[in-house]
């Protein structure tokens, strides 16, 4: 045996010398014999090689990734949400392609079951006619949704995207813990996982044998394009909102499938076809890709208390002009009882058991099942029949071996008595275990696994590998995310080397997109993105300047550090701190819009504006006077820096004009409304340098003008300058401009209103004398710049 062999197996052998898994239970790295499973072989060999310094390095290599990505989930405690970092837990889990592709039939299999069995719900009702189905499962499920019985989708299929839950028994074989239909979350989360993980398992780890996971979600996308029933219908996916847990998922979906990412406020529905509300007016959708709770879809035929929803979807729906991926009421699938009628189910319907067993589940509404339940309670979960969470995410009423979570000791015959047909029990399950990298070494921990599963043209495409759901201990009940678990991508990996230079084949001829649609929430959102940035930059820019006269005055009554600090007093800027709480304030405002449309805004824009916020949020309070300045001048830097990338970037469609409309007319009507103040005629000595820094033209008005500043020659530069930047002149005319590129802005050769304002205030400016340009003329245009906002608000935005 080569000597760098053994050398290899002494290094693996060290690496896993404590690696102890509990009696009775599974391992997905050490199999049934001891051994490690030769699927893990190359990567431990690789592994155990590195240094701890070289394994910390690659891990914060992919923590890195996942913050600059903006990767969160969002937890909600009783003193309410937070945006989590996301828990990943570095070292994948790997399984052989051959062991996935017995999997991935089985969960074949389960899917079209699962499509069987809602059809049968939503149509003739079958199997609760035959008894294979108990009544009030069905009748008295919240889930079961009754307006939607008798509609059967455009497609003909209720479930398009699904998911399953499964572990591994003690003897190797796997079983579901759950069936997820609602609006199964993770697939997003699985490509970062991927992204994150390859990150830190660069080279020397070999990723040619790795399934890769495009191909899934392309092929999905295809189906889902081809599910309208209009050739100008749209495919969307459908959120409840940046409020929402799993929000940052919903827009990088979005953004990966290159698809819209809608609220239900950005829908109406119009003689039965529901419509998107764009800046170009309302648009045809023809295919919804639901990541909310059926019931607060429709709050005209649903849950009437629904502020997410939009009135109308269902008929829309029953009328055959709107699919929904899945279908509403399929959530039903995922109660926790039809766990113990599935394997009956499969043998009536597909004449075959289920290749991949359920956990033993028992309805307690049976006699027979309840005394079972009853006399088998010490290994039992029991609880909620209609419940769709999973055994181990329990409920503070669930009983476990005989006691509550909090370790009450539970009357379970009275319980079942009182309740048997609202409770099911489930026996108690030892899930399998993986490796996680803590403290230096390798210890077990529970795993489970979240398989995806998308109907395509072919039939149903299961993602090749996933999302694994890791314990914080040994306790299963800590795979939940709230408390303290983790996640891990799953690696599929073939003993061959896979084909990585797919050629895509398209026999259609090249034809250029046409421009997306931007909802009108979305520009709203963009266009108020660009304010509140500009305005945080216009705030450092005046409080900047209060600072450097204070450090040239030494005193605060100084008349022209008195004048600055009465101007923001007016805007309500407080100066007791030296760099004021209004600029983060702005800025936090700036990334809540930002937020809102992160499937259109670019991941570099994010982190630049993310790490703006955290670095005033976090600096050190300086001293007022040159140590403040100095902090400020650093912060404007940020602020140069988002802008920059949004010039540079950002594709110059829709979305980036309104972005550029909010920044210009805030910097304008700020100039002007500065301009007022420092250039008035009866501003203290000094005022008109302190108007020329703040329009950042110093340089610029020395070399055009070779005489002292002067109210003329300030007017001249910052009003009416059409070359520089920082003119009002200057960012008028990109108004200007830039609304006549905006839907609607000409029509048969007559200009919009908002087309026309826009023309008259630039040309009010082009042809102003800047010794007549008087305090109330600037004021007043102050006045007309607020109303082309409130102008482009009415047409666009509302």
């Amino acid at each position: 045996m080569a000597a760098s062999t053994i050398r290899e197996q002494d290094l693996v052998a060290a690496l896993i010398k404590n690696y102890h898994v509990p009696p009775g239970v599974a391992d997905e790295m050490i199999g049934a014999d001891g051994q490690v499973r030769p699927v893990w072989r190359p990567f431990l060999q690789r592994f155990a090689a590195l240094s701890a310094e070289d394994i910390a390095r690659r891990f914060d290599r992919g923590d890195r990734y996942l913050r600059d990505a903006g990767v969160f989930y969002r937890q909600y405690r009783e003193e309410g949400s937070t945006e989590r970092d996301w828990p990943l837990s570095h070292v994948p889990v790997l399984l052989g392609e051959e062991e996935w592709q017995e999997i991935s039939a089985g969960l074949r299999q389960r899917a079209d079951l699962l499509e069987q069995v809602v059809q049968d719900l939503y149509g003739p009702g079958d199997l609760v006619k035959q008894g294979m189905l108990p009544t009030a499962l069905v009748a008295g499920n919240p889930a079961w949704l009754r307006p939607m019985v008798g509609i059967t989708p455009p497609s003909g299929h209720f479930l398009n995207f699904v998911a399953f839950e499964l572990g591994r028994n003690p003897d190797g074989s796997w079983f579901v813990l759950g069936d997820r239909t609602e609006a199964p979350s993770g697939a997003g989360f699985a490509l970062e996982n991927r992204v994150a993980t390859m990150r830190s398992f660069s080279d020397p780890f070999p990723h040619g044998k790795i399934h890769w996971l495009g191909d899934f979600f392309r092929h999905f996308r295809e189906a889902m394009q081809a599910g309208g029933d209009a050739p100008d219908g749209r495919a969307a996916i459908l959120t409840a909102g940046l409020g929402t847990e799993t929000y940052f998922e919903h827009a990088y979906i979005a953004r990966y499938l290159g698809l819209m990412l809608l609220e239900g406020e950005d829908l109406v529905v119009e003689e039965g076809r529901t419509m998107v509300r764009t800046v170009a007016g309302n648009k045809p959708i023809s295919v919804l890709w639901r990541r909310m709770d059926a019931a607060f879809v429709d709050p005209l035929e649903l849950n009437d208390k629904s502020q997410i929803g939009t009135p109308g979807l269902v008929n829309s729906i029953r009328a055959g002009h709107l699919s929904m991926v899945n279908a509403l009421g399929t959530g039903v699938l995922q109660t926790r009882a039809f766990l113990a009628f599935l394997p009956r189910i499969a043998r009536e319907l597909q004449g075959a058991p289920l290749a991949i067993p359920n956990i033993a589940t028992w309805w307690c509404g049976a006699p027979k099942e309840r005394d079972y339940v009853q006399s088998h309670a010490d290994r039992m979960t029991i609880g909620n029949a209609l419940a769709q969470d999973l055994p181990f995410e329990v409920e503070g009423d669930t009983i476990i071996a005989g006691r509550f979570p909090d370790g009450r000791t539970a009357d379970v015959a009275q319980r079942l008595a009182a309740e048997g047909a609202g409770l099911v029990g489930q026996e108690a399950v030892s899930l399998s275990t993986t490796p996680v990298y803590e403290d230096g070494q390798l210890v077990p921990r529970p795993v489970m696994l979240r398989v995806f599963a998308a109907r395509t043209a072919q039939g149903w495409s299961i993602m090749p590998g996933g999302y694994a759901r890791i314990g914080a201990s040994g306790d299963a009940t800590a795979l939940a995310l709230r408390r303290g678990g983790s996640v891990a991508d799953v690696w599929i990996v073939s003993d061959r080397k896979l084909p990585t230079d797919r050629v895509a084949v398209n026999e259609r001829p090249f034809q250029r997109a046409t421009p997306s649609l931007l909802p009108a929430r979305a520009a709203d959102n963009l266009y108020w993105m660009g304010r509140y940035v500009e305005r945080a930059e216009g705030l450092i820019r005046l409080v900047r300047s209060y600072h450097m006269r204070l450090a040239e005055a030494g005193v605060p009554d100084d008349l022209r550090v008195a004048r600055i600090a009465q101007y923001l007093a007016r805007k309500g800027v407080s100066l007791e701190d030296p760099v004021p709480l209004d600029i983060l304030d702005q800025l936090s405002h700036a990334i809540r819009c930002a937020a809102k449309v992160r499937d259109r805004f670019s991941i570099d824009g994010w982190t630049a504006l993310r790490s703006l916020e955290q670095e005033i949020a976090t600096a050190d309070r300086p001293q007022p006077g040159d140590e403040a300045a100095r902090a400020l001048s650093l912060m404007l830097r940020g602020t140069a820096g988002f802008g920059g990338l949004v010039h540079d970037n950002m594709y110059r469609f829709v979305g980036w004009r309104f972005l550029s409309l909010g920044r210009a007319l805030e910097r304008a009507q700020a100039m002007t409304q500065i301009l007022a103040d420092f250039a008035a005629p009866t501003a203290p000595e000094g005022s008109f340098d302190i108007a020329i820094e703040l329009g950042d033209s110093v340089m610029t008005h020395r070399r055009r003008y070779l005489i002292q500043t002067n109210r003329s020659t300030v007017i001249d530069l910052l009003a009416l300058d059409h070359r520089n930047p920082r003119s009002v002149r200057y960012q008028v005319s990109m108004i200007r401009r830039l609304v006549a590129d905006l839907p609607g802005a000409e029509v048969n050769g007559e200009l919009s209103e908002l087309a026309r304002a826009a023309l008259r205030v630039e040309t009010q400016l082009a042809v102003a004398d800047p010794g007549r340009l008087s305090t109330d003329k600037l004021q007043s245009m102050a006045a007309a710049l607020g109303r082309l906002s409130d102008l482009l608000t009415r047409t666009y935005l509302t």
